[in-house]
This record gives C-alpha cells, sequence and structure tokens, in this order.
C-alpha cells in the first residue's frame, strides 16, 4: 500500500496540478471585467442607506462574482456559504485568501433578492453581451431559436384553490405564511405524454459560437410559438433563423421572409392530420435543418449541467432574475472557453 508521500510545498504543487488541468476561475478573472458588471448594478440597484449604522456592506463586485460562482456551480445559499469557507480555488477567485470575513448564506439570499426585486438580471446579461463583443464575439451565422422547460418545486392546491390562482389571484384563506410558500406564476404543461410544473426559457442562440443572444422567461404554458418574435436577434451578420416544429405557420414565414430573413423552420403534419405522412422533400428539409438546429440542445445542455433546468425560488420575478443570471454566467463560461482554444473571432 502507497504511503502519502509528505512535502514541505504540498500546497504549491497541488496548485501547479489544478493549473495544468485548468482551472475556469482563472479565466473568468482574466477575461471578464466584473468591475463594470458591478458598475451596473450598482447604478440600477443603489445599496441600502447606512444612516442608522450597521456593518458595512460587501463590495458589489464580490457579491457580483460568488453570484456568478453560485450559478457556475448550481449551490444552494448554505452550501455556497460553505464552500467559501472550504475551497481555495473558489477563495482564490474571490482574492479571500487572507480574509476572515466571508458573506452568510443570509446576506448572499438578501443581494441576489434585492436584486430580483430592482429588474437588474435583463441588464447584467446586456452587460455580458457587450463585452462578449468588446472581445470580438458577434453573433454570426445565422442563430436558432428554442424553448427549454424549467421546473419549480411542485404546488399541491385544492381544485377550487388552483382555478383562483389560475385568475392571477391568491385564495383568501390562505394565511400570510401559506402565502410566501406558494408560487403562483408558474403553470402545469404537457411534453411528450409527462407533465410538467414550472416556466420556460426562451432563447436565441447565435450558429457560430454557441452564446445566447436573447431570451425570455414564461411561466410553462406558454405556446413557444407565442415567444418567436420577441427573440429575433437582428444585430447577428447573418439572416438565417432556425427553429424546430413548434414554430412554423405560413404567416410567420410570409412575413419573416418579407423582412429579408432567411427561413429554415422544420414542418410536419399538423395535430389533426397526424397519420399523414410528410413527402419525401420535406423529410430532406427537415434532415438539413436538424444538424445546425441541434446546436442550441447543446446549449440547453450546459445550461442543465449548471442546474438550469429547475429553480430553486418561487414566483416569476425571482425566477426570471435567476434564469438572466443562469444565462449570462453561461455566456461567461462560454467566452472563457472560446478564448482559451475554441473559436477565434473573425
Amino acid at each position: 500500500m502507497m504511503k502519502p508521500r509528505i512535502s514541505l510545498f504540498a500546497e504549491h504543487e497541488r496548485e501547479d496540478r489544478r493549473t495544468k488541468i485548468g482551472d475556469p476561475l482563472v479565466g473568468l478573472t482574466k477575461h471578464v471585467d466584473f468591475e463594470a458588471l458591478a458598475a451596473g448594478v450598482e447604478v440600477a440597484a443603489p445599496r441600502p442607506s447606512r444612516a442608522k449604522g450597521g456593518r458595512p456592506p460587501y463590495s458589489t463586485v464580490l457579491m457580483v462574482k460568488i453570484l456568478v460562482l453560485q450559478q457556475l456551480y448550481n449551490l444552494a445559499d448554505d452550501a455556497l456559504e460553505y464552500q467559501l469557507l472550504d475551497c481555495r480555488s473558489f477563495l482564490q477567485f474571490l482574492e479571500l485568501t487572507e480574509s476572515s470575513s466571508i458573506p452568510d448564506a443570509k446576506t448572499i439570499w438578501l443581494f441576489r433578492d434585492r436584486l430580483a426585486q430592482a429588474f437588474v438580471g435583463n441588464q447584467i446579461f446586456e452587460q455580458v453581451q457587450r463585452q462578449l463583443q468588446q472581445h470580438g464575439y458577434m453573433a454570426r451565422c445565422g442563430q436558432i431559436i428554442d424553448a427549454s422547460l424549467v421546473q419549480a418545486p411542485v404546488q399541491r392546491n385544492k381544485r377550487e384553490e388552483a382555478d383562483i390562482v389560475k385568475e392571477g389571484t391568491m385564495p383568501l384563506s390562505w394565511k400570510p405564511h401559506k402565502r410566501a410558500q406558494k408560487d403562483v406564476d408558474a403553470r402545469w404543461t404537457k411534453k411528450h405524454g409527462k407533465s410538467y410544473f414550472g416556466y420556460k426559457l426562451h432563447a436565441s442562440v447565435d450558429k457560430r459560437y454557441k452564446l445566447m443572444r436573447k431570451i425570455a422567461v414564461t411561466h410553462a404554458a406558454v405556446a413557444d410559438t407565442t415567444v418567436f418574435e420577441p427573440l429575433l436577434d437582428r444585430g447577428n451578420t447573418s439572416g438565417d433563423v432556425h427553429a424546430d416544429r413548434g414554430y412554423p405557420t405560413a404567416e410567420r414565414e410570409a412575413k419573416l421572409k418579407q423582412d429579408g430573413w432567411r427561413v429554415h423552420i422544420q414542418r410536419y403534419p399538423a395535430q389533426r392530420q397526424r397519420h399523414q405522412s410528410i413527402s419525401d422533400t420535406q423529410k430532406k428539409r427537415n434532415c438539413r435543418i436538424a444538424t445546425p438546429r441541434a446546436r442550441v440542445e447543446h446549449v440547453f445542455g450546459a445550461l442543465a449541467q449548471m442546474g438550469g433546468k429547475l429553480v430553486r425560488c418561487m414566483g416569476i420575478v425571482r425566477v426570471t432574475f435567476a434564469l438572466q443570471l443562469k444565462a449570462a454566467s453561461y455566456n461567461l463560461k462560454r467566452l472563457v472557453f472560446l478564448k482559451e482554444g475554441g473559436l477565434a473571432p473573425f
């Protein structure tokens, strides 16, 4: 049995090995301007007044970095607090290796909720877009539009309560503490015969770099086709638009072509005509569209690895902020990959 080798330089040796393997947090520090992200946050969501005293708040740069860590590694607030105390790479990323003052779970929750209530998520997402462009990663080669279900904690309501919730209100019999535990914005939907409760993340992804360029968040029952036009990225250098069979309508395709778009939307028989088969020409067209369209599934797969298929919060406001932050964090992670050896901008 091999005995552990004792070394006075064990910490440095481990750090050298981590560097060789490749620490994504080092790339984030190198390529991402967190000062710019924090500056936008401070303008949109100023810190509460300290006129009544109290402990000085942590810097906005530090807290924004912590939120990015949370999204990248899919950590709950308590788990994140523990990792901040234990994980050296996290401390190095946050520049807290010599500090005993570490934000706790409650501080992280309060900061995130303050940003959510101030609707700062879209501003963070757009600031990340500006940084992508500064690095040369413009939206190129067309775009792919799709949506992904995001599950929320299931609500167990009585039938009459569920009917009231669907109308956008809450039953009068619910007491304040019960109202705080109820998500009245999420909805049920079915996909491939299975029921899901939660929300949808709609996205436009550029074909070349697989970066998310535009996003929208709705409850799960919203049809994908109703959130198509708002997702069109007119900043893409190509007019090609790819989408699956959930989006085609004759009126939409005619309007898109009239506006100069090149439409690549898969076509299938209508729901009432499922017994009919499509022509060989349509099959070939669908196969031709499937290959580039599949690139959006790579993006949603990466989001799933980051916990983007499930939200821990409740309400459309908090969920929207969480998914905007998740999408922005994915783009930052993808930026590091592209800069460190992926596709160079051109």
